[in-house]
């Protein structure tokens, strides 16, 4: 196949229709009449020489080859859209440019309202967050497939550069009407009692688990959840504990949660803020690490 033949408004088209995996909303999600995405999806099966998406009794299904090709061109068309920016005039206040930002849904919780609220008055700009596994974080970050990532303990290559955003330290919640809440939380009383744990997180292995662990000891967890904020919902209905981010703990404000010191030795650590070190230099990128200092700077 000549990339001179290969018209680049198809590989959008392609990309919507993936996505959708319907006709009619893939055309409204890039702004194509119905008839003209139907033309699309037509060419593209004769460029590709496969059916991509079949008709089935539950909707439109992708084809191997769809899905064998949907992440490649996606990272493709992220490429084309760096490369068509123009860096060096990038304007916070008229930009149209969406920045993708990988970090939990803790730290969305922290980070995204005072975040969204620096943006320039009537800017188009925007913000896209994705939580991956520290592994995939970094694979992101090299493939460009997020601008910068917000993390902690992270192992990544020399290409990728990190900074310290926030100090934290790792707290035990229970509800306030737990029935060891008014007591002094030993150590015994801890490892004893049944805990919710944040699957996705390096947080409670390192700082909580492997500690437990040199000392002998290992908590029972009850329940693994993929996210933080289920967890305030859980324990104040349940006698589960939990280990947390001690700024997650204070930020959730919440009369019904008390949060104490652990009762053994737990190092503190820190929030960082990662990104390519191709971008050290970009303008919007520059930008975007600034606002995450300021947003960080004022907790």
């Amino acid at each position: 196949m000549s990339l001179r033949s290969i018209d680049l408004n198809l590989l959008v088209a392609l990309d919507a229709l993936l996505t959708e995996q319907h006709v009619t909303r893939a055309a409204d999600r890039i702004g194509l009449s119905q008839p003209a995405m139907s033309n699309a999806l037509g060419r593209l099966r004769g460029m590709f020489g496969d059916e991509l998406l079949v008709r089935t009794s539950t909707g439109m299904q992708a084809t191997p080859r769809a899905i064998e090709l949907t992440e490649p061109l996606r990272q493709l068309l992220r490429q084309v859209e760096r490369v068509l920016e123009s860096d060096a005039g990038f304007d916070p206040a008229t930009s149209e440019r969406t920045f993708t930002i990988r970090m939990s849904d803790i730290l969305a919780f922290l980070i995204l309202p005072p975040l969204l609220a620096r943006k320039p008055m009537q800017s188009r700009l925007a913000y896209s967050t994705v939580h991956l596994p520290p592994a995939d974080t970094i694979e992101a970050l090299e493939r460009d497939e997020v601008d910068v990532a917000v993390s902690m303990g992270l192992d990544p290559s020399t290409a990728i550069h990190a900074e310290k955003l926030l100090a934290d330290r790792m707290v035990c919640v229970m509800r306030t009407s737990h029935p060891i809440a008014r007591r002094r939380l030993t150590f015994k009383t801890f490892i004893a009692q049944d805990y919710v744990k944040q699957s996705m997180s390096p947080t409670d292995l390192r700082f909580v688990d492997s500690v437990l662990a040199d000392m002998g000891h290992k908590r029972r967890i009850a329940l693994n959840v993929p996210h933080w904020l289920v967890i305030p919902h859980v324990l104040k209905r349940t006698d589960l504990l939990a280990v947390m981010p001690g700024r997650l703990a204070a930020a959730l404000n919440d009369d019904e949660l008390s949060a104490f010191d652990l009762p053994f030795d737990s190092a503190p650590f820190d929030w960082m803020m990662y990104w390519h070190r191709r971008h050290d230099r970009s303008k919007a990128s520059l930008w975007l690490r600034n606002e995450l200092r300021q947003v960080c700077a004022a907790f």
